[in-house]
Parts: C-alpha cells; sequence; structure tokens
C-alpha cells in the first residue's frame, strides 16, 4: 500500500524525446505547456486561498446562532495556523521529489473537501480537528507552485513569472472576500462553505488537466539542466553548518523574526477578524464588510510587485528606510480603521487601501529579504526557515488572543451582542507598532559571511 502510494506521487516517468532542437510545431506546444503550468498554478492557489479564509467571512453568522463563541474561532482559526507552519516545512521537502500535478491536486481537493464537511458540522472539536487538517493540505499548494516555476522556466524568465504568480494568494483573498461573502449574505454561513468547497473543487480540476509536472514527462528536454554537482568536501561542509549555525545565533535575525510575528499579526487580525469587526462594531452588512477587506489584497498585489523596485531604485537597495515609512503606514491606516469611529466608508476603504499597500511591502521585506541580506549567503535558507516559523506562530498565537479578547468584552443589551473593542484595537495596533520598533532595532545590521 505505501510502495503504491509513493509509486503515485513519484516524478512522472520522461517520454522520447527528439532532441535539443525543437521544430516550430513543438516549440508552440512547449510554449503552450509553459503557460498553461503559469496559469493553473497562478489561479489554482489563488483558489487554495478561497478554501483557506472562507472561515473569516462566516464568523459572525457563526456567533450569531450561537454555534461557537469567539474565543473557540480563534482556537479554531490558530489550529490551521499551526499545522500550516508545520506543512510548509515538510511539504517543501516532498514537493521536489513528488509529481506536482498530483500533489497540488490532492491538497486543494481535500481542503476543498473538508469545506464541503464543514457545511454539516457544528461540533468544535471535529471542525477544529477538519479545520487543522486543511491547514496541513492548504500548504501543499505553495510547495508544488514554486517546484513547478522552477521545472518549466529557466532562471532568466523565473523571476519575472514567480513575481506574477506571488500576486495569487491577493487573487484568491479577493474572491473569497467577494464571491463567498455573496453566498453568506443570500443563503446564509454553512453555504459558505459549500460555496469555497465548489470552487476548490473546479479547481482541482483546472490543476489535475492543466498544471504539468515536468517537461520530460510531455516528451521535451529540461528547460533547466542541472549543473554536474560534485559532493562537497568536508571543509565546504562544515563552512555550510558553521554559516547555518551562524544564522541561528544572529540576534538581527530573531530579531527580524519578531518583526515579522508582529506585522502577521496585525496583518491575519484584519484578514480573519476584519469582516466581524466591520459587522460588529460598524454594523457593516456582511457583503459591504467584506468588499472593505477585499480592498486589502488588491492593493498587497501592487505592494508585492513594487516593493523591490522601491527598495532598489529609490533607496539604493536599502530595505531599512522603506520598511520604517510602510511599517509607520500600516499603523496610521490601523488607527484610520479602528479608532475613527462609526461607520464612513470612504474612510474605512481608505484605511484597506493604505494597509494593504503597507502590508504587501512589508511582506517582502520582514518576511525574508531583509533577513536574507544580513545572512550568510549559504545559509538564505536557514533565515527564512526562521522568518517564516515565527511569523506563522504570530498569525496562530493572534486568532487565539482575538477571538479571547473579544469575546471577554462582549454584553448582552436587549437580548443584542454587543462588543467594546477597546483592548482589540491597542492589540491589533500595538503588534503593528511593536513590528516597527524591533526593525528599527536592526537598522545598522550588516550581512556576516563565515569567516
Amino acid at each position: 500500500m505505501l510502495k503504491q502510494l509513493i509509486n503515485f506521487y513519484k516524478v512522472s516517468s520522461p517520454r522520447p524525446c527528439n532532441g535539443e532542437a525543437l521544430s516550430s510545431s513543438d516549440a508552440r506546444r512547449l510554449k503552450f505547456l509553459k503557460w498553461s503550468t503559469f496559469l493553473s498554478a497562478t489561479f489554482g492557489y489563488g483558489m487554495y486561498y478561497v478554501c483557506r479564509l472562507s472561515l473569516n467571512v462566516v464568523k459572525k453568522p457563526i456567533v450569531d446562532e450561537g454555534i461557537f463563541s469567539e474565543t473557540e474561532l480563534g482556537i479554531i482559526g490558530s489550529v490551521l495556523f499551526f499545522t500550516y507552519a508545520i506543512g510548509k516545512f515538510t511539504n517543501g521537502f516532498l514537493a521536489d521529489r513528488s509529481n506536482i500535478n498530483r500533489f497540488m491536486t490532492t491538497g486543494l481537493l481535500v481542503t476543498a473537501l473538508v469545506n464541503l464537511c464543514l457545511g454539516f458540522t457544528s461540533s468544535f472539536i471535529l471542525f477544529a480537528i477538519l479545520w487543522g487538517i486543511s491547514g496541513w493540505f492548504q500548504s501543499m499548494g505553495a510547495a508544488s507552485c514554486v517546484v513547478g516555476l522552477s521545472r518549466w522556466f529557466t532562471d532568466k524568465e523565473r523571476g519575472s513569472y514567480y513575481g506574477f504568480w506571488s500576486a495569487s494568494h491577493n487573487i484568491g483573498e479577493a474572491l473569497t472576500f467577494l464571491i463567498i461573502a455573496s453566498i453568506v449574505s443570500v443563503l446564509g454561513w454553512r453555504y459558505g462553505f459549500f460555496g469555497a468547497g465548489i470552487v476548490g473543487l473546479i479547481g482541482a480540476l483546472i490543476v489535475w488537466k492543466f498544471f504539468h509536472d515536468t517537461p520530460e514527462s510531455m516528451g521535451f528536454p529540461s528547460v533547466n539542466v542541472p549543473k554536474q554537482k560534485k559532493e562537497m568536501s568536508e571543509t565546504e561542509t562544515a563552512d555550510f553548518n558553521k554559516a547555518q549555525r551562524q544564522v541561528l545565533l544572529m540576534p538581527a535575525i530573531w530579531i527580524l523574526a519578531l518583526s515579522s510575528a508582529f506585522m502577521y499579526i496585525s496583518r491575519y487580525a484584519i484578514n480573519s477578524w476584519g469582516v466581524f469587526y466591520l459587522e460588529a462594531q460598524k454594523g457593516y452588512s456582511t457583503l459591504d464588510a467584506s468588499f472593505i477587506i477585499s480592498i486589502c489584497p488588491v492593493c498587497g498585489i501592487i505592494g508585492t510587485m513594487f516593493s523591490g523596485v522601491i527598495s532598489d531604485k529609490l533607496f539604493g537597495g536599502r530595505r531599512n528606510v522603506p520598511a520604517l515609512i510602510f511599517g509607520l503606514m500600516n499603523v496610521f491606516a490601523l488607527c484610520l480603521f479602528l479608532l475613527v469611529p462609526g461607520a464612513h466608508f470612504g474612510i474605512d476603504v481608505l484605511a484597506m487601501f493604505l494597509f494593504g499597500l503597507g502590508i504587501g511591502v512589508l511582506i517582502c521585506f520582514l518576511g525574508g529579504l531583509m533577513a536574507v541580506d544580513i545572512a550568510p549567503r549559504n545559509a538564505s535558507g536557514a533565515a527564512l526557515g526562521v522568518v517564516g516559523i515565527a511569523s506563522y506562530i504570530g498569525a496562530g498565537l493572534q486568532d487565539v488572543m482575538s477571538g479571547i479578547l473579544i469575546e471577554g468584552q462582549k454584553t448582552v443589551q436587549n437580548g443584542v451582542d454587543v462588543y467594546d473593542f477597546t483592548y482589540i484595537n491597542w492589540f491589533w495596533i500595538g503588534a503593528a507598532l511593536l513590528s516597527v520598533l524591533f526593525a528599527l532595532l536592526v537598522w545598522n545590521a550588516k550581512s556576516k559571511e563565515v569567516d
């Protein structure tokens, strides 16, 4: 059984190839396969996000019906983040050795089926277990896409395609806050999960049909001919191990990890609880609240795509100055969103515009690039690993703390739930401010190479 499973997911066997020189028809077919792989990766991963964020749209209706409390929803949300963080590590290794068509399809299929099951579930324990399972399978998406881009595009092409693919999660977030919110506003929260599940199933079919494993499996030569590898000498191995240990001993890396963790708290506070906040505190409908929050990921696309240009062209390659500017923009946007009383559509839209733009840049800088800049060049992966784990731990803890604080400040007046978001406001704004302060502590941090 295990052997059959391994054989099912192993890299596809190569088909006979006519050689390096391609005919015009073969060149057109290769171009088509590359584009179908790229587009299916982009839209397929966007549909992963629809299945991941469905819970964020239906929190208020679930609470209103007395299914789960705010604290329970926070715990459920955090389970996904924790299993996702573990899965990001394990599935990264597995994807390198897998048939990525089957690997990515499996992840999306399972998370879609989980969403369909959640529409029938009212048990807290079962809900948390299913959402945790979804988190682990969610982590199969990004790994498959990155491996796919590496297999189908040359080194010179990959950067551009990767940049456009990285906007897929913003596309998925926007689709969730528009499509799923529309379904929920008309049919109720259970149909929100059904809708996300159907979107996921459609995505799984698209990935299965158009996301191809390797060029060799389609009868083409490898796009990237690997360089002849030699075994590392004992000295090189020692240097590599020393560099990774050095990353773990660098205070600046851990400070950046904390800065990223606090940034992720503010990011996923809005992502996970923004719709709930607008409904409960400002009286928006589910559809209007979701539309306002959807502005954030759309603007995040702009921030992410232009973050490198901003630092390289405007600040001479320095990340600290734009990190400070966009970090303070983040704090200002949250203050605008949380501290201005009442429902002011224009102000709330402006706040999400600024917040999305700032988060898009900060994900790039605090979420990895600044750590890579100061880490030894042969230990960039270790630096990214430290920052990544800290970021998702922060996101998971945020969901628990937000749920506890929201429920703890809830009263019932004339049969209606009334919320005091004072503590939540300072928790979310404080996290964004701490992210800026920690980033300032490494203002003059320099790259350290192994001696």
